[in-house]
């Protein structure tokens, strides 16, 4: 992308509606607004102080297109630190085609996706994690995913690797002064003191990678799997978990053949649920496959509902089926919440009920709506939002390589200085850690890697 221009786009989503947002940012963005603007005060624009608005219009010619409201951005104080103009107007799209066809005919091109974010990185007002935050939290769809979103814009997980990285620093600067005077045989970075400030930032980075699971999850939302044999009421706890007919409900065994999703928002965290083919023996090959899907959902899925029939089943039947599904989980340490269901069908105490409470089984009736309360508690027990508080969450896939990457030169480093290997080779070392974290906040980024980047923003951000 240039950042020599001036470019302009809708800022506000495509379609009519009261107000609309168009950006203009770039050295003519003053001049090339006032060619089409005229204030009510008369002032030019270039004679307002920043984070100013006016009142005029937008005229092509004589004919007035709009009442306008112009916002003035001077630079280097503006989100993108190039001059800057924000035009309100009329969100008919007659009316906005009309003023960006204005703009380009003075001077102005169209912006790319992420360019006005892109020239903010640029231009050192964001860096590479910050910028990505701000497609973050565009996206956001729950009270969760803004937080870790706005944390993140607001500089924390920035914070965070660049003390990682000047703790480093330091030592590898002494290392590579030890390589300038390698003839005389000096030692200039204490090994035994970088030894243990690896140790310190090894366990900081792990933590970091470890709060992956949970930063991602929250991000794009909590995966949870309804599983069970079938009939058991997975589609009709769905329908009733969101109110809505999103599942066929059938007593006929085998209905659900494909996964059917759906996402509820709960205390701030989006759960994405998702319905599935029951488990069973089957020759029906439709069936069979809708069965294997299943189970590839079960271990993307973070949280599994296990439903069983509690008027129809012994506890016998209840620890085989879950020794079955463990069987085949990818992570033996999944999640998994047991539901009783059909508690209004019970004509009496199934037999080993006290070792279903022992279980902690939450038991209801989907087809009443009964104890579906008891089942969202439980689920956000599971996420442990509360112990997230102001810890900084890794949510980003690219940064969680980048730390991989450096976490595994941290313990080549550390294995460099046990076996008392030269000082080149631990330098190397370093300075991979040093590469791979400065990565992550754009200190150090390629031209592809930043196109990938802000070509997933919208147009307009």
């Amino acid at each position: 992308m240039k950042t020599d221009d001036t470019i302009c786009a809708l800022a506000t989503a495509a379609g009519q509606g009261a107000i609309a947002v168009i950006r203009v940012s770039g050295k003519k963005a003053i001049a090339a607004t006032e060619k089409v603007f005229r204030s009510v005060s008369g002032k030019s624009l270039k004679e307002q102080t920043s984070h100013t608005i006016q009142l005029g219009a937008v005229f092509d010619k004589k004919q007035v297109i709009d009442d306008v409201l112009v916002s003035v951005f001077k630079a280097p104080n503006s989100y993108t630190g190039d001059d800057s103009v924000e035009i309100s107007c009329h969100g008919s799209d007659y009316i906005c085609s009309r003023i960006l066809q204005l703009l380009a005919d003075n001077g102005c091109r169209p912006a790319d996706p992420g360019e006005f974010t892109y020239r903010a990185f640029m231009n050192g007002k964001l860096d590479l994690t910050q910028a990505e935050a701000v497609a973050d939290l565009v996206q956001s769809g729950s009270e969760a995913a803004h937080k870790v979103a706005i944390r993140q814009l607001r500089g924390g997980f920035s914070s965070d690797i660049k003390k990682l990285r000047d703790e480093l620093i330091n030592f590898a600067s002494l290392l590579e002064l030890e390589l300038d005077f390698s003839e005389e045989d000096v030692e200039f970075a204490n090994r035994a003191e970088l030894k243990k400030l690896l140790r310190k930032i090894k366990s900081h980075i792990s933590r970091l990678l470890e709060s992956y699971k949970v930063g991602n999850v929250l991000r794009s939302g909590i995966p949870v799997t309804i599983i069970g044999e079938p009939n058991v009421g997975k589609s009709t706890l769905l329908n009733a978990l969101l109110n809505d007919d999103r599942a066929i409900v059938s007593e006929i065994p085998g209905t659900t053949r494909d996964t059917i999703e759906d996402t509820f928002i709960h205390k701030g965290v989006n759960f994405r649920f998702i319905d599935t083919a029951g488990l069973r023996e089957t020759k029906d090959i439709i069936e069979d496959l809708g069965i294997n899907k299943t189970f590839e959902k079960i271990n993307q899925a973070s949280i599994i509902l296990y439903m069983f029939d509690v008027s129809g089943s012994s506890l016998e039947d209840l620890e085989l089926g879950i020794q079955k599904l463990r069987d085949r989980l990818d992570d033996p340490d999944k999640i998994i919440i047991i539901i009783a269901n059909k508690i209004d069908l019970m004509m009496k105490i199934p037999r080993g009920f006290k070792d279903f409470l022992e279980m902690e089984t939450i038991f209801i009736s989907a087809k009443r709506k009964e104890n579906l309360g008891q089942i969202l508690e439980a689920l956000i027990r599971a996420v442990n939002i509360d112990d997230i508080g102001d810890k900084t969450l890794v949510c980003n896939t690219r940064h969680y390589l980048s730390l991989s990457m450096a976490y595994e030169s941290l313990l080549n480093a550390e294995e460099g200085i046990r076996k008392k290997r030269t000082t080149d080779l631990i330098a190397a070392d370093a300075r991979e850690v040093l590469l791979h974290l400065a990565s992550i906040t754009g200190e150090i980024a390629t031209e592809d890697l930043l196109k990938e980047i802000f070509g997933r923003f919208c147009i307009g951000k």
